[in-house]
């Protein structure tokens, strides 16, 4: 057994042991996402719970640093990235480039990305059964590629996360949104604003959620920053129109 596989066994034990005895799954997670950069080529990571495509149901459970965590605020508030379209598709996206091979899959996210110092990224839907339950995203500052050995290992840690949101595979496909949406988040304040928005100008949650995006884009902000503007009522509703 190599050094690799052991500290996978043992991550994978740690997550197992936690959903027998009903502990904090948040633990290992962490422990999972820092060891990404031990294991792989990689310099952060992050996991994000996602239960619906297209509705904006999708948390940054962990982040491993402040780059990623941007990474991941940034996709939240365009609705587009790697993470997105990992958890769409049910594929990997493997973006070694990300100053040359972004620009056509996502425009503005690689627009909006110029100035941070990533140079490739790697998403992974997290699946369990036949139920995609979240992705988890990988950078590295500089461009390149994950050789077949560590996409091999990226795709056990991907296993391993899909466990800690999802339990063991289920006989049923069915996973019960209630409970996945009962692990911690922190998009509180964009849910709050999105309720706002709901009752203001009566409209679905999926187009509530479009306008805090369309209006943080136009304004050249973040969606959580005007959210927040909502909830401490220094942004008024109506201000967020069509």
């Amino acid at each position: 057994m190599t050094a690799h596989e052991a500290a996978l066994g043992r991550l994978r034990a740690e997550v197992r042991a936690a959903l027998r005895e009903h502990t904090d799954v948040m633990i290992p997670l962490g422990r999972l996402c820092r060891a990404c950069a031990e294991l792989l080529p990689v310099d952060g990571a992050s996991v994000s719970l996602m239960t619906r495509a297209g509705t904006g149901h999708r948390e940054t459970l962990y982040a491993s640093d402040e780059v990623v965590d941007h990474i991941e605020t940034l996709q939240f508030s365009l609705g587009e990235g790697p993470c997105f379209e990992a958890f769409t598709t049910g594929r990997p996206v493997l973006v070694a480039d990300l100053a040359t091979d972004a620009a056509t899959a996502w425009p503005v996210f690689a627009a909006q990305m110029t100035d941070q110092p990533v140079g490739a990224i790697f998403a992974f839907p997290l699946v369990r059964g036949a139920v995609r339950v979240g992705a988890i995203d990988l950078y590295r500052r500089t461009p390149g590629w994950l050789t077949p050995p560590d996409l091999a290992i990226a795709l056990q840690i991907a296993d391993i996360a899909a466990t800690a949101l999802a339990g063991p595979p289920l006989h049923d496909p069915d996973v019960d949104e209630t409970s996945l949406m009962a692990v911690p988040n922190d998009r509180e304040r964009v849910h709050q604003a999105t309720g706002i928005l709901i009752a203001e100008h009566a409209i679905p949650a999926d187009q509530a959620l479009a306008r805090l995006r369309g209006y943080a884009f136009a304004t050249g902000r973040l969606v959580d920053q005007i959210a927040a503007d909502l909830v401490t009522r220094r942004l008024h509703p109506r201000d967020i129109g069509e």
